[in-house]
């Protein structure tokens, strides 16, 4: 199977184009009335400030985007760097503040819907619908389902529109600029409004326009060198959004008051078209139509690009775990991730339904800011931790000023939102913090730099810092590899194989020794008396930690004391939150023959996890033998061998035995390509299947066999093969046991 590669085939033209076509269009086509009302002709100001601050968090995007190219782009970087936690919040931020700039968009795109056809608003009870709005909605319902059927090629169509776009705005500049007044944009900064103290709320306003230079980042791997092009792409973008809107906002102001824009009813932009083609041109009603094209054409391509980028942010949520892969799901005939398109399209039509324009932007813009300065903090976190694999093409200058003012400066504005926002947004945040920790929090595997930063540096860092970073790492993150450790013999050999498998999975091991305390003791007598009940215990867990550290892996000892043995080590699994349990070969089977649980545990629960047992003769896995039917065991033999060979260099042998000598070799090498083990010896015999692996475990040090599906009943009576095999080889057997549901008619019959 050959590695799959994104073409390289966005030049630095065609990324610019994905920002500028995100951004250009809220500022001048939607929001000129509330922006006059707000701050006057000094609104130029509050678009020019909204600039810079972008400005600081494009450079850090830049950067981050170079060393991490993936999909989530803001979010992935969020996640990566501080951790799932607030990678909930900035993922559950972009999602929401992605679908409010997609209503805002859509309630834009109806306003000019209305202004070609008339549509009467309709009453439904308790609820009004304006003409704007009903376009709205269809509107929004069209986008959702482009969206779900997945319609192709958008990305020509997307230039095209851009260049239309920045066409029509230059030509109404110019024409503008013709029919211009200075004297008009007397007072610049009305005091009536606040003079220059409203620049700043009128910066809140407007920033919803700068939403999206960011999403450039999420196509960094199709970019030919992304390293120069990647920030002159999210850089540019901005610089020249910037300066096109604060040169309209002036223009505007000029050839009009800035009252009679800010009026009620008033469509500040078409009202400039038409005296500014018409006076030139005498033109003025192919400029107001030229503006409404624009408007269409502006509001319709952000809105579109917004639910786009909704279902990737959910998609490399879904990834990370922190929102069920159900969400995720592929259609089948159109290949969309049509339920997150779907959740997102109800989201958005029910803010269209119940949301108003300025509410909608600035309550996007929030979302957003918080985003954008946790993005900055992640670029701090990146640098500092000093990551090996962090590698960026393109650095952010005046490090670490820029990304300190890029997060100082998005959260700073946040508190000149409105409370109505701000709460909203609030809302939102302790969402993300709720979700984490009753869902994603158990399930996640992903670990935050920050977080392992912290917690690799106790005697350096504040208690304070130590505790809390400890308290919010994933439960399910880290992978575990649990040892319940018994027997002084086995003890160094249980361990290798552990620490070789966490190795591989980048976790941990937790060593565990249950003492057993006697039914007429109490446990918290039994605690007080550990020393008389097992004088072993303390010494076989210190002997665990030193031969996990000397193989370089983290590991945690408990002593454990339960009435029960055996059956406590199912218990641990589950309170240890183990991904993988390795334990010795115990004398007798438990009533289970050929399967890692006793015969109670088998017909009462599902394994907490996968198990291992070794059945010790000397640990060599220097040839590891993994004979297979197809079983689901066998799939984790495979996932054993691959850490193995990984880990030690391990030849394998794949082994089966079939009835038919071609069948069965297309069956193995069916199997082992879907196994990742092509590269492995295939062996396939004829004939009894225990004298065939007897046989080829001649010549193994290591076997790996999976547990049998035969039911208990059938067991016994009959026995197990893999007991049968286990007594009759020289090789030391480790039986893999998969974690799966089984119904109580599998479980005795098979």
């Amino acid at each position: 199977m050959s590695d799959e590669e994104l073409a390289k085939d966005l030049g630095p033209l065609a990324a610019l184009t994905i920002g500028v076509g995100t951004m250009i269009g809220a500022g001048i086509f939607v929001l000129p009335r509330q922006a006059y009302a707000t701050a006057g002709p000094a609104i130029a100001l509050s678009f020019a400030v909204g600039g810079i601050i972008s400005l600081f968090t494009a450079l850090s995007a830049s950067e981050l985007g170079t060393a991490m190219p993936k999909a989530g782009g803001s979010y992935y970087y969020v996640n990566h760097a501080l951790g799932p936690l607030f990678g909930s919040i900035a993922g559950m931020g972009n999602w929401m503040g992605l679908a409010f700039a997609s209503a805002f968009y859509v309630l834009g795109f109806g306003d000019f819907i209305v202004q070609l056809v008339t549509i009467p608003t309709v009453s439904l009870g308790v609820v009004t619908l304006t003409g704007k709005k009903i376009a709205a909605l269809m509107a929004g319902l069209l986008f959702v389902v482009i969206n779900y059927v997945g319609a192709k090629e958008t990305g020509r169509l997307q230039n095209v529109i851009v260049i239309t776009l920045v066409a029509i705005l230059t030509v109404f500049s110019i024409l503008g600029f013709l029919q211009s007044d200075i004297s008009t944009l007397k007072p610049f900064a009305p005091a009536e409004l606040g003079g220059y103290g409203a620049v700043l709320p009128g910066t809140a306003l407007v920033f919803v326009s700068f939403l999206g230079f960011a999403k450039i980042t999420t196509v960094a791997e199709e970019i030919k060198n992304p390293g120069r092009n990647l920030p002159l792409a999210v850089v540019g973008s901005v610089v020249i959004v910037t300066i096109m809107y604060a040169i309209l906002m002036v223009v505007m102001a000029s050839v009009k008051n800035w009252r009679q824009l800010a009026a009620e009813g008033a469509d500040p932009v078409v009202e400039v078209a038409e005296i500014a083609f018409g006076e030139t041109l005498g033109l003025a009603g192919v400029g107001a139509g030229l503006i409404i094209f624009g408007g269409l054409l502006a509001t319709a391509s952000s809105a579109n690009a917004s639910i786009l980028a909704s279902s990737r942010i959910n998609f490399a949520m879904g990834r990370d775990k922190l929102i069920s892969s159900w969400l995720n799901d592929i259609h089948e005939k159109f290949a969309t991730p049509y339920r997150s398109i779907g959740v997102t399209g109800a989201i958005i039509l029910a803010l269209i339904l119940v949301g108003e324009v300025k509410v909608l932007a600035k309550a996007g813009s929030v979302l957003h800011l918080i985003v954008y300065g946790l993005l900055n903090l992640a670029l701090i976190v990146m640098r500092e931790a000093d990551v090996a694999e962090y590698e960026p093409a393109f650095k952010v200058p005046f490090y670490p000023i820029t990304p300190i003012l890029g997060a100082l400066f998005s959260f700073a504005l946040i508190g000149f939102m409105a409370p109505i926002e701000i709460g909203l947004s609030v809302l939102f945040v302790a969402g993300g913090v709720v979700w984490y920790f009753a869902y994603a929090r158990g399930k996640t595997d992903k670990q935050g730099i920050l977080g392992n930063y912290i917690r690799n540096r106790p005697e350096k860092m504040p208690d304070s810092a130590v505790a809390a970073a400890t308290s919010v790492q994933p439960d399910g993150g880290e992978y575990k590899v649990m040892v319940p450790l018994a027997n002084p013999e086995h003890e160094q050999q249980l361990i290798s194989l552990a620490s070789a498998i966490a190795n591989q999975r980048d976790g941990r091991v937790v060593a565990v020794h249950i003492v057993q305390v006697p039914d007429q003791t109490p446990l918290a007598s039994g605690a007080e008396h550990v020393e008389q009940l097992d004088a072993e215990s303390g010494e076989l867990l210190a002997k665990a930690r030193e031969d996990a550290e000397t193989l370089g892996v983290p590991i945690e000892t408990h002593t454990i004391l339960s009435h029960r043995s055996f059956e406590e080590v199912f218990d641990a699994a589950r309170s240890h939150k183990a991904d993988l349990t390795i334990m010795g070969w115990g004398p007798d089977s438990h009533g289970s023959p050929g399967r890692a649980e006793s015969a109670m545990d088998e017909l009462t629960h599902n394994l907490p996890c996968d198990f291992l047992v070794l059945k010790d003769r000397g640990f060599d896995p220097e040839r590891v033998l993994v004979p297979t039917a197809g079983g689901p065991d066998s799939d984790l033999s495979a996932t054993i061998a691959k850490y193995l060979r990984s880990e030690f260099d391990s030849e394998i042998t794949l082994l089966h035995v079939a009835d038919d000598q071609t069948e069965g070799e297309r069956f193995l090498a069916d199997w082992a390509d879907d196994h990742g083990l092509s590269d492995a010896d295939l062996r396939v015999e004829t004939g009894d299947v225990e004298t065939a692996i007897e046989r080829a475990a001649n010549d193994c040090s290591l076997m790996v066999v999976g547990a049998t599906e035969r039911g208990l009943l059938s067991r016994l009576v009959r026995g197990s093969l893999v007991l049968d095999v286990v007594d009759d080889v020289d090789c030391s057997v480790l039986l893999a046991e998969q974690t799966r549901k089984r119904s109580l008619r599998e479980r005795l019959f098979g």
